[in-house]
């Protein structure tokens, strides 16, 4: 079996704390904004002429959206404190919010939105600060699931795209679009790495001079457009009536909010998988500073008088095209757009690209999302019931999106809410992986001090759990030699640092098929222990590290481990399975 670092070093080229050359940061900057400007621009669009709004309040919400948009953006990539991923992740307007943005314009107009969009940006900042308490939701199932209906939800409309062309680009829309989608395949391919990181933007640039060629760029659009310019409309303002109309759609801003909130959960984790060339455990921290920066640029938003942000499906598949993971891209990504929101023909440039190109890219980046959701959900193995709730919340989820369930029914509930395959699949999940969570068998569970004096109560603690649950004594063996190496490791890591205070710790057991869960909760340490155990795999036995006895008795006793590290908790689970009895031959 190869180790991580055959399987990563190959395609991811900068890691997130490398700098690459300013050429490599601005163009893959460059990519991430060609690829996410399109729907910055054209939602808002959307969402305002079908709602009846101004041309000035549209000026307005264009520049503002591409200007929140690059702050978010860049925010993500720079991690401040508790803020941002430190990842590439791009921000942009959601598909999601179009349905209630229309109605909160139709309602109230921007003032009305603004409010409600402030209102619902806590939804994600509330998450961010006790994200350890929706941990239940962070299963690999839920969070590959969401990743595979993200494609499976944008193709569709972005396949529309090229119905509304002209019949007489009925053969140069193929040409075009499948130059670029062979120009980005073959580079991907068989190029070099140093060739690999321009691939979409070379199939980009191929795909438009063979369209421009063809007829099917727009210059008139690029001609008028000034050079520099800022938004005709003013400011709306922020509503403070909080009447009916706010009453009424609130719940739906704070539930979309919510789906979003999981929708970049997944998309942070995505990015940690894609970002090293040795795999990693997911760094929960990362994903709060992502959900932290999402809920403010939620706020900018709302204080802007926009339609929300959040994070848009095309960082991962970019960055597995390219291999640079850098955080500097996104920073470049992020410092491109503000300076895109004065810069009016440049934008124009950009939206003139046909629609062909635009499909083809999409195509190609969406394609290796989905593929990611699912390795996402069949690492660790999976299980009958990993199979149910992925097929059925995905199945779902397509079959919303696509008016194939009960079209009627779904657009009167919730607004219509529920006619977004993310949103619908995405709750299914949750419910369903809920569910199991409910109906599973009662947590046995004991609190003392992370010391090593507790050993003997954990020891008699596991062995009441153990009878109670039938086994023998070599399964009550196995778990408490799990619990010591475990509880030992985590004790380890409070001495290696500086004197901390007396820190306490919760453990719970319960049983699952074919063994024992023991899940082990206490304040955060600095290692991750998934990252530690991974690491001993690749090392030689007879190596003499001291602490990583322990870790080598724990990889040994445990069928697997995930260390869940927060801001605030370090959560160990370890399953544990029954040992198989040995038959004496006769």
């Amino acid at each position: 079996m190869s180790n991580g670092r055959e399987q990563r070093a190959p395609s991811v080229r900068y890691e997130p704390d490398a700098n690459p050359p300013a050429a490599v940061v601005l163009g893959c900057g460059l990519q991430l904004v060609v690829l996410g400007i399109s729907s910055i621009i054209l939602i808002p669009t959307i969402v305002i002429r079908v709602a009846g709004g101004t041309e000035a309040y549209l000026h307005w919400a264009v520049f503002s959206a591409v200007a929140v948009s690059g702050i978010s953006t860049a925010l993500q990539a720079v991690r401040l404190g508790r803020v941002g991923a430190g990842y590439v992740l791009f921000m942009g307007p959601a598909g999601a919010y179009i349905g209630v943005c229309v109605s909160a314009l139709s309602e109230g107009g921007p003032a009305l939105l603004a409010t409600l969009v402030v209102a619902s940006s806590l939804v994600p900042i509330v998450i961010s600060m006790r994200l350890a308490l929706f941990r239940r939701l962070l299963t690999p199932t839920i969070v590959g699931t969401v990743n595979m209906l993200v494609p499976a939800t944008v193709l569709p409309v972005v396949f529309s795209r090229l119905a509304d062309l002209p019949d007489e680009a009925a053969l140069t829309t193929p040409l075009t679009a499948v130059a670029t989608v062979m120009v980005i395949s073959a580079i991907s391919l068989r190029a070099g790495t140093t060739l690999r990181l321009w691939a979409p933007l070379a199939g980009v640039v191929a795909g438009s001079a063979i369209g421009g060629s063809l007829g099917l760029y727009d210059l008139d659009l690029v001609a008028e457009a000034p050079w520099i310019g800022l938004p005709q409309g003013d400011w709306p303002g922020l509503g403070l009536d909080l009447g009916p109309a706010f009453v009424e759609l609130l719940p739906a801003f704070v539930f979309v909010a919510l789906i979003g909130a999981i929708q970049t959960i997944s998309g942070a984790v995505a990015i940690q998988r894609v970002s090293w060339r040795r795999p990693r455990a997911v760094d929960y921290r990362a994903v709060e500073g992502a959900v932290t920066a999402d809920g403010i640029g939620k706020l900018l938003s709302g204080l802007t008088a926009i339609m929300p942000t959040q994070t848009i499906a095309v960082s991962v598949p970019t960055v597995e095209l390219t291999g640079v993971a850098a955080r500097r891209v996104g920073i470049a990504a992020g410092g491109v757009l503000i300076a895109l929101a004065f810069l009016p023909k440049v934008v124009a440039l950009i939206l003139a690209i046909p629609s062909p190109v635009v499909v083809a890219y999409l195509t190609v980046v969406l394609a290796m999302s989905f593929v990611r959701g699912m390795t996402e959900v069949v690492q660790g193995g999976i299980d009958h019931r990993k199979a149910l709730i992925c097929g059925v919340a995905f199945w779902v989820g397509v079959g919303c999106q696509n008016d194939l369930l009960f079209p009627g029914l779904l657009a009167e509930l919730a607004g219509g809410l529920l006619q977004n395959g993310i949103t619908a699949g995405g709750i299914v999940a949750i419910l369903m992986t809920l569910f199991l969570e409910a109906t599973a068998p009662r947590r046995s569970r004991i609190e003392a001090e992370l010391d090593f004096s507790v050993l003997p109560r954990i020891r008699e603690f596991l062995g009441t759990f153990g009878s109670r649950g039938g086994w023998g004594q070599d399964m009550i063996d196995r778990l408490d030699a799990a619990s010591e190496e475990t509880l030992l490791t985590l004790i380890g890591q409070d001495q290696d640092g500086e004197k901390r205070e007396r820190r306490r710790l919760l453990l719970t057991a319960r049983k699952e098929a074919g063994g024992a869960v023991l899940e082990f909760v206490a304040a955060s340490g600095e290692e991750n222990l998934q990252n530690r155990i991974g690491l001993l795999a690749d090392a030689p036995d007879d190596v003499p590290v001291e602490r990583e006895v322990s870790l080598r008795l724990l990889r040994h006793i445990a069928s697997s481990v995930r260390h869940q590290q927060f801001h605030d908790l370090d959560i160990v689970t370890v399953h544990v399975e029954v040992p198989e009895r040995r038959h004496a031959s006769r």
